[in-house]
């Protein structure tokens, strides 16, 4: 119980992108006007989506859902930023930490979880488009959403919990913008190794389970559009996948490329700022990829803006 005693009262210090004054300025300017991109076209996303009956399918049903994840798992972490650059602090609370770590882990797992749903919209649409609207009933899609928020809040409340059995020294440093699980667990003062065992076993469960499943989809895609005789048909078929296909790439490449650089270097500001590109840039970028070679969703945020006209 004495670890619980001690924690209880803690503060971690964050330490952030940048310890260097003069560029605090910047680094708020540009976090700020990132995290307002991000909420003001995920938003968009959904409003359009809801608006406009046309989009009242699967496909979009999964879309809006995305895309509030993706508020939400920014406003995880960026605001808090906002906050201590603006005030000139580092400071974040034990339970504050916890806190972000168990939005942090809940939304990310989430998001992996939406993707995987997606890709199984898309699989259903190609491979079968004839059964498309039996096999992807309202009450299917409401179940796999539903299931995916359970099983990533039991996820992340047991990564929570674990973390709530280790102790820390006093003025502890985060070498980083927000609390990330696995950095917090290695910085704690007694043995990770339980966290560890409970974080690899979910990230090979449950990442790398959801990667197989987006994989398999696609591999079935890619099958289905080759047996396609027509290349206009061909190019219809891929086209109702490629933003789907881009952020599943965007997503994983961010979220590989930041884990395997900062594995042997988990004390540095380097980690910190590659993973820059999956809390903000990703989120950010993803109403993009879906409205800009999408005619139904430019056209109804065409509608939503008042606009008469769409330019195709």
């Amino acid at each position: 119980m004495e670890p619980r005693n001690e924690t209880s009262i803690l503060e971690f210090l964050l330490l952030g992108l940048s310890e260097e004054p003069e560029l605090q300025p910047l680094i708020f300017g540009l976090f700020l006007s990132m995290y307002l991109i991000t909420v003001i076209g995920n938003l968009l996303i959904i409003l359009a989506t809801i608006s406009d009956s046309h989009l009242h399918t699967p496909m979009y049903f999964f879309l809006s859902n995305l895309s509030l994840v993706d508020i939400c798992f920014t406003s995880t972490t960026v605001p808090k930023m906002l906050v201590n650059i603006q005030k000139q602090t580092k400071v974040i609370t034990y339970v504050g930490c916890i806190t972000q770590m168990y939005f942090f882990s809940f939304f990310i797992v989430l998001d992996d979880f939406l993707l995987t749903v997606m890709a199984y919209d898309r699989f259903v649409a190609i491979c079968h488009p004839l059964n498309y609207t039996v096999i992807m009933n309202p009450h299917l899609c409401v179940l796999l959403a539903l299931a995916s928020w359970i099983l990533t809040a039991l996820q992340s409340l047991l990564q929570s919990s674990m973390a709530l059995r280790l102790s820390f020294c006093e003025h502890t440093k985060i070498p980083h913008f927000f609390c990330e699980l696995n950095l917090v667990v290695h910085l704690a003062c007694s043995d990770p190794f339980l966290n560890d065992i409970v974080m690899y076993l979910g990230a090979i469960l449950l990442g790398g389970g959801t990667l197989i499943g987006i994989l398999y989809s696609y591999f079935k895609i890619v099958s289905s559009i080759r047996k396609i005789s027509s290349a206009q048909g061909k190019y219809k078929a891929f086209s109702t996948c490629a933003s789907h296909l881009s952020v599943v790439s965007l997503f994983y490449c961010t979220c590989l490329g930041v884990y395997l650089s900062a594995a042997d270097n988990q004390n540095s500001h380097s980690s910190a700022t590659a993973s820059v590109m999956y809390t903000v840039v990703t989120p950010m970028l993803n109403p993009f990829i879906y409205s800009l070679r999408n005619k139904d969703i430019k056209r109804a945020l065409g509608r939503l803006i008042g606009k008469k006209t769409i330019i195709e």
